[in-house]
């Protein structure tokens, strides 16, 4: 062999190892692979949210990224298995629905990392972890390979009620919730302490659905309570929860979005958006996406909160100058006792 092609052969091998170290699929990029839940990319809220968090890390990672959309609940193991024969380095899942399918599937793919947005696994046999400020655990055997991305719901929910007892001129607020799941107890539970915490006669009204991809029985519901006297709706439920908002839009009422900043998201009720308690479901993903390519990624919960920023209201936006002053150094006291711990949520787990 001549001395030319072997120092080919060497520094193909060199560059074949880097590309190895590096991790990911072909051409050495990382390929990180999304999951939704039966809501769809574009839903205007959670989905949407984690899907913008991978397009950012896209951007500034130069990583290789796309989604598969479950339409129903049995897409789930089937979505990540086609993300797994294509050889994805990560699968990221959206939504406490999609646990059983995660933990089942990153048991039997255990070269692949998988983030979890919403569930932390509840013990069951085997040794347990659990994420303090939220009281929820997983179950750690077996699941090596898996981070969960939590959120204190409560927290941004509680500063959300403030603004909507702030807010309201009947005295009654409400909220359209989907599913009786944790994450949406949560919400709902802080935004009636919330509420509650500003004026203790506030009556606070509240429904749960059992689906989030319903928003004309949301509609329905929030049309409902409005009758009860409701004149600040809190749509806590995906598309669900967005037929509340609607509802409050076209009968010129206020509104709070929930997940993102629903202001830039549901433009057909912008006018109604008082604020949106704000999960940054998006900045998470982001971020375990960059602790993966910095190879400083693990298994456990990590949780988002107010005190590190995970968690708050959004921008007042076209209610800026309409929401006193008062109500306004209300929320900025119930953002500092909750930072603190001086103020409880009122939550338990």
């Amino acid at each position: 062999m001549s001395k030319k092609l072997s120092f080919v052969l060497a520094i193909v091998m060199v560059a074949s190892l880097v590309l190895s170290a590096c991790g990911g699929g072909a051409g050495g990029k990382l390929k990180v692979g999304l999951v939704t839940d039966t809501g769809g990319v574009n839903d205007k809220s959670f989905n949407q949210s984690a899907w913008a968090g991978v397009q950012k890390a896209v951007t500034d990672f130069g990583i290789e990224a796309n989604y598969i959309e479950s339409k129903q609940p049995t897409d789930y193991e089937k979505n990540i298995d086609q993300f797994a024969t294509e050889k994805y380095d990560v699968v990221v899942t959206v939504g406490f629905f999609m646990g059983d399918a995660t933990a089942a599937k990153a048991k039997q793919y255990t070269d692949i990392k998988f983030a979890i947005v919403d569930n932390a696994y509840f013990p069951t046999a085997g040794s347990t972890a659990c994420a303090d400020t939220v009281k929820d655990c997983y179950d750690d055997g077996g699941l090596k390979n898996v981070t969960s991305l939590m959120f204190q719901e409560d927290q941004v929910g509680f500063l959300a009620g403030v603004v909507a007892a702030g807010m309201s001129k009947t005295g009654t607020i409400c909220s359209v919730a989907g599913v009786e799941i944790p994450p949406v107890v949560r919400f709902v539970v802080g935004y009636q302490n919330g509420a509650k915490w500003l004026k203790p006669e506030t009556n606070a009204l509240n429904v749960y659905i059992p689906s989030f991809t319903d928003p004309a029985k949301g509609k329905e519901t929030a049309i409902s309570m409005i009758g009860q006297g409701c004149d600040v709706i809190f749509g806590v439920g995906g598309n669900t929860g967005n037929g509340g908002l609607l509802a409050a839009k076209e009968q010129n009422l206020m509104a709070i979005g929930v997940d993102v900043d629903q202001y830039g998201t549901y433009p057909e009720v912008a006018g109604a958006l008082l604020t949106s308690a704000a999960k940054n479901v998006d900045v998470a993903v982001y971020e375990y996406l960059k602790t993966v390519v910095n190879k400083t990624d693990k298994p456990g919960i990590v949780t988002a909160n107010v005190q590190n920023g995970g968690v708050g209201l959004a921008p007042y936006h076209d209610w800026e100058t309409q929401i006193p002053q008062e109500v306004k150094d209300k929320v900025a006291e119930a953002l500092a006792g909750l930072k603190d711990g001086s103020i409880p949520t009122g939550y338990v787990p």
